[in-house]
């Protein structure tokens, strides 16, 4: 009897290019991934799931299939992929990140073209018989300033195709240095002055608790009337309640869209605007795009199977890793994810501190492992094992990993320590303890604290009433409190609070908090 061969289930329509790209050794399967019977009944036996965006694979998916090794996902999103208990189950997921870039960079410039000029606005009323030049009279982009929110790949392309219009720009990012910008030719600016000075803006940040209404009704009160707003990165970044009643007041003047908080929104109220250009979250939807992505997700899937090295796995290490070590891998991002939010913008060097017994085994993976915790909501597109060392040279940061086998405090102890811009000096330790992950230093500050899924944290002068105070900001707001840590140097110094608490803290509440116990830092956290 021929030995069996590995199931690889395709659940979603790809490309007969990407089912060719497999190659001989599979038995390829098709299923409707979005009939849940189907889809059930199919995965039981599969050792590879491919999927593009209508197949979701959540826990009970996973549950059902005990043979799966890996879910691959033909594009970059992963809204439709529960990665946390794929990582639980043991189970790769892939994706295809940089197969859309330049689809997506070309319908932002698209977008805002078609805005400038009302494109589609007057293709429509020459259908429907009119010719009303005047009407449609529009604006040009030379000479005018381009403001891109979020530096990444995406934003690059963006900014590099629109300074060959004859477009100055600047730019917004925390996370990508002054010099690194320049290299690009482009001049990094604050947020009030790019929201103050662009002609145009257009978004290409991750959505994060952080940048969730980045662009809402406050900062819509300060740009220009004539402003052009383009958002083709993710919905809720910008506010579309602010920006249709800044649209209708006159205080933009017209706005591309393709992405939306809620998806699909068909009743969406941007929709009555003559001023704005809408499509349905079309970045991606390229035959290149498509077909790249396919290719992709195919090459990794034999590559997973195979038990080889995969560049473009999202949650685990594709590699060889010692036993010892797993257990610090999930530690380690996390630390990064921390040492991002308590930065508070991009070191220009990092150093990631190995101590203890875990130094006897090659921990290189710790190093990588720091690094896509500290990018993973910084950037657009999803980081992986392979590419953050590209990532993080892009944005000029500079990584160093040290090991040592004296660990004076802890059995294992792994501490991102890192030097920004300004010169600040930031750091954060952590180690696995029983199987559980503690936080135990932030800024050399001592703490012991779970590091749960929200996270915030405070740097305030100590005086009394604070954690009062503090307690009856998150009542007030329906937060719950689940744990909370105060520590200080000396009495009448700084303190830091690091809070665990039942749900994430939104920037106004962050805000609000800061101002009451005047703090010098403040910040949340998620740590899926």
């Amino acid at each position: 009897m021929p030995p069996r061969q590995p199931v690889v289930l395709i659940a979603d329509a790809l490309s007969p290019a990407t089912v060719a790209a497999l190659g001989d050794g599979f038995d390829v399967r098709h299923c409707d991934g979005t009939d849940r019977a189907v889809l059930l009944a199919a995965v039981a036996d599969a050792d590879a799931l491919m999927v593009r965006s209508d197949t979701r694979v959540d826990a009970e998916v996973l549950a059902a299939a005990p043979r799966l090794r890996v879910v691959a996902r033909a594009g970059t999103g992963l809204d439709t992929i529960d990665v946390r208990a794929a990582t639980a189950a043991g189970v790769m997921v892939v994706t295809a990140p940089t197969a859309n870039l330049v689809s997506a960079a070309e319908l932002t410039v698209g977008l805002l073209l078609a805005a400038a000029r009302h494109i589609p606005q007057a293709h429509q009323a020459l259908r429907e018989g009119e010719w009303e030049r005047s009407r449609f009279t529009g604006t040009e982009l030379a000479g005018k300033t381009v403001g891109v929110l979020g530096l990444g790949r995406v934003g690059v392309l963006v900014a590099h195709r629109l300074a060959a219009f004859g477009m100055q720009v600047i730019a917004h990012d925390p996370y990508v240095s002054v010099g690194r910008a320049a290299q690009l030719g482009v001049r990094m600016v604050d947020l009030d002055t790019l929201l103050t000075t662009a002609d145009v803006i257009t978004v290409h940040l991750p959505r994060t608790p952080e940048t969730r209404g980045l662009v809402g009704a406050e900062e819509l009160r300060r740009v220009k009337p004539s402003v052009l707003l383009v958002n083709a990165s993710r919905g809720g970044i910008v506010d579309e309640v602010a920006l249709h009643a800044a649209l209708k007041e006159g205080r933009v003047a017209a706005a591309g869209v393709d992405v939306f908080a809620d998806e699909p929104c068909p009743d969406s109220p941007l929709l009555d605007l003559d001023t704005v250009v809408a499509t349905p979250h079309l970045g991606a939807s390229t035959h290149e795009a498509q077909e790249k992505a396919g290719l992709a997700v195919a090459r990794s899937v034999v590559q997973a199977l195979a038990g080889e090295l995969v560049p473009d796995a999202v949650n685990v290490h594709g590699g060889l890793v010692a036993e010892a070590i797993r257990p610090s891998i999930g530690l380690t991002e996390k630390l990064g994810r921390v040492f991002t939010a308590v930065a508070g913008g991009v070191a220009q060097s990092l150093d990631v501190e190995v101590r203890g017994e875990i130094a006897d085994h090659d921990v290189k993976v710790l190093e990588l492992a720091a690094l896509k915790g500290v990018f993973d909501e910084v950037v657009e597109e999803p980081v992986s094992y392979v590419n953050v060392p590209l990532v993080a040279a892009e944005r000029g940061t500079a990584c160093r990993l040290v090991v040592e086998r004296e660990s004076p405090d802890h059995r294992n102890l792994v501490t991102l320590r890192g030097t920004l811009a300004d010169g600040r000096q930031v750091a954060v330790g952590g180690t696995v303890v029983h199987g559980r992950e503690r936080l135990v230093e932030v800024d050399g500050y001592d703490v012991d604290l779970a590091l749960a899924e929200h996270l915030a944290f405070f740097v305030h002068r100590d005086r009394p009433g604070m954690v009062g105070t503090v307690g009856g900001i998150l009542g007030e707001a329906g937060v719950n409190i689940a744990g909370m840590q105060v520590a200080r140097r000396t009495p009448g110094g700084d303190v830091l609070v690091v809070l665990e608490v039942d749900s994430a803290l939104d920037g106004c509440l962050l805000h609000e908090i800061a101002l009451a116990t005047e703090s010098s830092r403040a910040c949340a956290v998620h740590l899926p």
